[in-house]
């Protein structure tokens, strides 16, 4: 069934969140602090079984200088350096096996697919732990160190995130010209991050985009993992203002309202895991060349390979081949 507001009013919808005034200044300094101690990205090439691919083990530096897995696959024998498609996870998930994932390499760009600290142990393996104290939370990420920004959980895979493309950029195999960001569910939601954070970025890709509007998507599904704040607050009642406090330093609608590259979003009207009002309140805020990719009858598989074939076309576009 459609799980939110009509489609009419979906297209109008602006969200529910209300922006700290101290916004761009906090994450200007995140970015800085761990640039600052950032060093230069390590490749190993790996035996994949793969011949038309190769396949690196590259370890980056992330949030702190702390160092963060990623694979990065190109087409063999390809003449670089190449446009590039850096790859984040859905919640849970990790960059996998090196031998997984092989669209974007296959299609002839550089593919960082960038580990998820502390998660791939739910459906695709990740090699990269969550080295940040933590206290009381719910089972998952979503309420680790959420009572204050500085020490939230995705203020470090954003600042991650950040410097994968940088780390993306610092490659011999990479046009650092040609750079796009891509991702499914959390994995969205991270790019369209990225996309207003680095400068880098040409085009975004966020599809069924999680972490958008959290004052309405945490009281509109049971679903995890948006379920994992009621939960919290349902043990923490004294704490609602705090979490709402920090949960607005990496809600997905106010990186929309700075993001500048191109951008191809997805949405489904059956899915009951990210509210397709979240989605939407991202997409109404995105200010520059944007395309919504709305499938009426999915749930939070979205538009699977049709959103495959979308995203193939958008970056041949933005980025080239």
């Amino acid at each position: 069934m459609f799980t939110d507001l009509p489609e009419t009013e979906l297209a109008a919808y602006a969200g529910s969140t209300t922006e700290p005034e101290d916004f761009d200044a906090f994450w200007a300094e995140q970015l800085a602090r761990s640039r600052a101690v950032a060093r230069a990205p390590r490749l190993t090439e790996v035996e994949s079984g793969l011949s038309a691919i190769r396949v690196f083990d590259v370890v980056f530096s992330g949030w702190n200088g702390q160092p963060i897995r990623a694979w990065l696959r190109i087409p063999a024998g390809a003449a670089g350096p190449l446009p590039a498609v850096v790859e984040y996870v859905g919640y849970g998930g990790g960059r996998g096996a090196p031998h997984a994932n092989l669209l974007w390499a296959a299609a002839g760009y550089a593919h960082l697919h960038m580990d998820t600290r502390g998660q791939g142990s739910g459906w695709s393996r990740g090699d990269t732990p969550d080295d940040a104290p933590a206290g009381p939370q719910v089972p998952g990420v979503m309420t680790r160190g959420v009572l204050d920004a500085a020490t939230y959980y995705y203020t470090r895979l954003f600042t991650d995130a950040v410097l994968a493309v940088d780390a993306a950029a610092a490659l011999d195999e990479v046009d650092e010209a040609r750079i796009g960001v891509t991702g499914i569910s959390q994995g969205g939601g991270t790019a369209l991050a990225v996309g207003a954070l680095s400068p880098r970025v040409r085009g975004v890709v966020a599809r069924v985009p999680f972490l958008c509007d959290f004052p309405r998507s945490t009281t509109i599904t049971d679903a995890h993992p948006f379920a994992e704040i009621p939960a919290y607050l349902a043990v923490h009642r004294d704490e609602e203002e705090a979490v709402f406090r920090t949960l607005s330093y990496i809600d997905g609608v106010h990186f929309a309202r700075r993001g500048t590259a191109p951008a191809l979003f997805s949405a489904a009207l059956m899915d009951p895991i990210v509210p397709p009002s979240g989605v939407f309140a991202a997409y109404n805020a995105y200010p520059a060349e944007k395309d919504l990719a709305l499938w009426r009858f999915n749930g939070h598989e979205g538009g699977g390979p049709d959103d495959d074939t979308a995203a193939l076309a958008f970056f041949a576009r933005t980025l080239g081949r």
